[in-house]
């Protein structure tokens, strides 16, 4: 069995309007929530075993805050395809992980991530900024994901924490 958390970046910033979608940056509440994300990680006993996140800088700071907060030490890969990626994309992406990896967490973007959550696990689940599903795929081979069914083990939204 493999399983796959699945993370939206943390809420971003829309001070600057000269700066590219691509390029933006965390905001207040994102770099917030973003490490009660990776304390929650922590607290679960979800240690991941590789992140992947998008190239977007919101999506890669919300991965290092995660990591950092989590106690993951190991490497964030940067994937350029998962930035405003279909599902199917994403799929491609997860298929291409190392077999060693028995649990990946991705860090990326709605609409594909919501809809990934439900391609998966047939459960429609909202999907704010800094969501975080946790499923299980009845898988033995990432290379199997694109055609997986799994089961939506846990779904965090940072504002039901409080």
């Amino acid at each position: 069995m493999k399983e796959l958390l699945i993370l939206r970046h943390a809420k971003s910033s829309w001070k600057h309007a000269d700066v590219g979608d691509h390029d933006r940056p965390l905001n207040k509440r994102g770099k917030e929530a973003a490490p009660r994300m990776g304390a929650l990680l922590a607290d679960e006993d979800l240690l991941p075993d590789l992140v992947v996140s998008s190239t977007a800088r919101r999506a890669h700071s919300t991965a290092k805050l995660v990591s950092e907060a989590a106690g993951y030490d190991g490497l964030i890969e940067l994937d350029r395809a998962i930035y405003g990626a279909s599902t199917a994309e994403i799929l491609r992406v997860i298929a291409e992980t190392r077999e060693s990896v028995q649990r990946l967490l991705i860090v990326g973007h709605n609409p594909g991530f919501e809809e990934l959550v439900l391609q998966l696990t047939g459960s429609y689940e909202r999907f704010p900024t800094a969501a975080l599903a946790h499923v299980e795929l009845g898988i033995e081979s990432w290379r199997e994901a694109p055609h997986a069914r799994g089961r939506l083990l846990s779904l965090w939204r940072p504002r039901e924490l409080d």
